[in-house]
């Protein structure tokens, strides 16, 4: 989902948070894109999660942020579902947390705390992903992500083309 809202301008915390859900978004993106469905049940050792499973935890962070926000914090440890699906999901589930900060309604939670848990988690499980993908054989094409294109309000699956890659 792409959507052009715009961000209330006397909350700079809020267009700062929807910077990192773009970037988030950007950097997923390109970590996801071209993954073969059987990429999803790679597994590096016995016990480690595998991409489907963290790409669940991210899902699950997003539906948690959203509860934050509105006041009813509720986390839940979600089934998998096929990975095209859960590829949705987590784009979806960045659309609605992004489209509860650009509304301008109250937050239940502080700022810089749903940037260090759900939002820096989620980075850090991004990078994990691309890791996997190196280690499968399919690695992401590296890039400056300084000069990226990247667009608060840009949360879909859907984004610019890399600038530089190399």
């Amino acid at each position: 989902m792409s959507t052009d809202k715009t961000t209330p301008v006397s909350d700079p915390n809020r267009n700062l948070l929807r910077h990192a859900l773009a970037t988030l978004s950007y950097r997923a993106g390109k970590t996801l894109r071209g993954a073969p469905e059987s990429f999803a049940k790679f597994q590096i050792a016995n016990g480690s999660r595998t991409p489907e499973q963290i790409l669940v935890h991210i899902g699950d962070l997003f539906d948690w942020a959203l509860s934050l926000v509105e006041g009813r914090e509720a986390w839940q440890n979600s089934q998998p579902l096929a990975w095209s699906k859960e590829i949705d999901r987590f784009f979806r589930g960045l659309a609605e947390f992004d489209g509860y900060l650009a509304s301008g309604q109250p937050l239940a939670a502080s700022s810089e705390q749903l940037f260090q848990g759900p939002i820096a988690d989620a980075f850090t499980h991004v990078g994990q992903i691309a890791f996997l993908r190196r280690l499968a054989g399919i690695p992401v094409e590296p890039e400056n992500y300084f000069v990226a294109k990247i667009t608060v309000g840009r949360v879909g699956a859907e984004q610019a083309a890399a600038v530089r890659e190399f």
